[in-house]
């Protein structure tokens, strides 16, 4: 089955994006949660997981994808967010996180992006390794608790079990060949197929 570009850039998507976002918690976890520098990658980090946002919509189908879909927005947005307002705390800004009114919009947008990551084990899971799947669905549960809690060793560890869970299906669509979505001739299996 042929490959396009597009089909390999959201597929490599799974093995860049979580690979860019552990160097910025491990810059986080050494230098503190207002580091300007884990804040640049986190965000660079942040775009690469919308991608891998449609990556996941793509092996979706039905209401599962199109939910991915408005939460994964949601997500991106939120956790792009949360890398500015690293940047602005670095410079001395009011932090989004304990202002109120229209700053609170933070949290929920925030909270889109494990949920996103929880979608996205339901989606993979007929296509990547049983334990990635459930890698995907612990990671994404344990998400919150690093970033809103600031624990720097478990932030690095949720994201190790990301680049593993997220590898593993990239490893899986390359060597099925997976097309871009799942009306194609010769589809994988969905999570939303039945």
């Amino acid at each position: 089955m042929t490959s396009t570009p597009l089909e390999r850039l959201l597929t490599a998507s799974l093995v860049v994006a979580p690979a860019v976002y552990l160097v910025a918690d491990l810059l986080y976890a050494g230098r503190g949660w207002d580091d300007p520098s884990a804040a640049v990658v986190h965000v660079l980090g942040a775009v690469g997981y919308t991608v891998v946002m449609v990556r996941l919509v793509t092996l979706g189908t039905g209401t599962l994808a199109a939910v991915l879909l408005t939460v994964g927005a949601l997500g991106a947005a939120g956790n792009v967010a949360y890398g500015f307002n690293t940047i602005h705390v670095s410079l001395g800004d009011t932090d989004l996180v304990d202002a109120s009114g229209a700053a609170t919009l933070i949290k929920p947008l925030g909270l889109c992006f494990p949920l996103m990551l929880l979608l996205g084990a339901a989606v993979l899971r007929r296509i990547a390794p049983t334990w990635a799947v459930a890698l995907l669905a612990v990671s994404a549960l344990s998400w919150p608790v690093a970033h809103i809690a600031n624990i720097g060793w478990l932030a690095v560890l949720v994201n190790a079990g990301l680049v593993a869970a997220f590898a593993a299906a990239a490893f899986a669509l390359s060597r099925a060949g997976a097309p871009a979505g799942p009306a194609s001739a010769g589809a994988l299996p969905s999570a939303g197929a039945r």
